[in-house]
């Protein structure tokens, strides 16, 4: 019921081909780790995952180490299929990383992407899905941490391309440090063909300290009337001052009581996702983050 692939980031291309057989439900995830260990040249892979039609799979991807990595990862999911995958960015601070992540929905399935980027100089992921059937139903959820000098930027498009389909986006991101940069830009495309379905992405930025920029575009484009329901969101903001006197007005310290804003920012997130092999190391990594903004930044303004 476990897979397992290791891939080493090498100056040479990589291709990969990962196949689940229809009708296969596999109690533990396909595990992916991506291993770097070195920036000096660049490198390239290309990994294809077929699942199967009805199949029932989890996939979780790890980047880590130091690399300078260009990839491309292709989804093919079959009809009445269920698939969860996750993409964890864990780099060391020197990695570069672009990649394309595309998904291709089959008839009635339903998919869960998550990606969760917390390390490198330079991360950009670049995820698209398509639908090849009606029924297809797609949520998107995503979680970041951008310190000093780190540039973490997720661009999604959806293309609503059969009708009664579904898609969900939820991302949400934390910057603290000098020259701390998230862009997120989420396109929807709603077709002629695409009646009946429903859409909403949102985009939340919580900024710790002074210096720091999120960018946030969310994008809509409705080429038909006949739909359930469209919409978008995005905002930028610091603490909100209202909690943190609820709870500091019931004895919580200041820097416990920001911390506990943060995890609330995110815990929602992580409850989507809904796979216990990745929350709580999900939650950890935050916890990390949390003690070297939090712990030493007094500076930090509520607005």
């Amino acid at each position: 019921d476990r897979l397992s692939a290791l891939a080493a980031a090498d100056p040479h291309a990589v291709n990969r081909r990962v196949v689940i057989p229809a009708e296969t439900s596999l109690k533990a995830p396909v595990e992916v780790t991506v291993a770097g260990h070195n920036d000096d040249i660049a490198c390239h892979h290309n990994v294809v995952v077929e699942i199967g039609n009805h199949a029932e799979v989890t996939v979780i991807v790890r980047h880590r180490g130091v690399a300078n990595l260009g990839e491309n990862w292709t989804f093919r999911i079959g009809d009445g299929a269920q698939a969860t995958v996750l993409f964890v960015q864990e780099w060391d601070d020197a990695a570069i990383h672009g990649a394309q992540v595309s998904f291709e929905i089959g008839r009635d399935a339903t998919v869960r992407t998550a990606q969760a980027s917390f390390g490198g100089k330079a991360v950009r992921i670049c995820q698209t899905a398509s639908y090849n059937g009606p029924g297809g139903n797609l949520t998107q959820l995503g979680a970041y941490f951008a310190d000093a000098g780190q540039h973490i930027e997720h661009r999604l498009f959806v293309d609503h391309n059969a009708p009664s389909t579904e898609s969900h986006v939820d991302f949400r991101g934390c910057l603290q440090g000098k020259d701390a940069h998230s862009v997120w830009i989420g396109d929807v495309l709603i077709r002629p063909v695409a009646e009946d379905i429903d859409t909403y992405e949102s985009n939340k930025n919580l900024v710790l300290t002074e210096g720091c920029r999120a960018d946030a575009v969310p994008n809509l484009e409705i080429q038909t009337g006949n739909i359930r329901g469209a919409g978008h969101s995005a905002s930028t903001g610091r603490f909100d001052a209202e909690q943190l006197f609820y709870l500091q007005s019931r004895g919580v310290e200041e820097a416990e009581a920001r911390r506990l804003v943060v995890h609330g920012f995110f815990t929602d997130i992580v409850r989507k996702i809904g796979v216990p092999e990745i929350s709580e190391e999900l939650v950890a990594r935050i916890e990390a983050e949390l003690v070297e903004s939090l712990g030493s930044s007094p500076s930090v303004e509520e607005g």
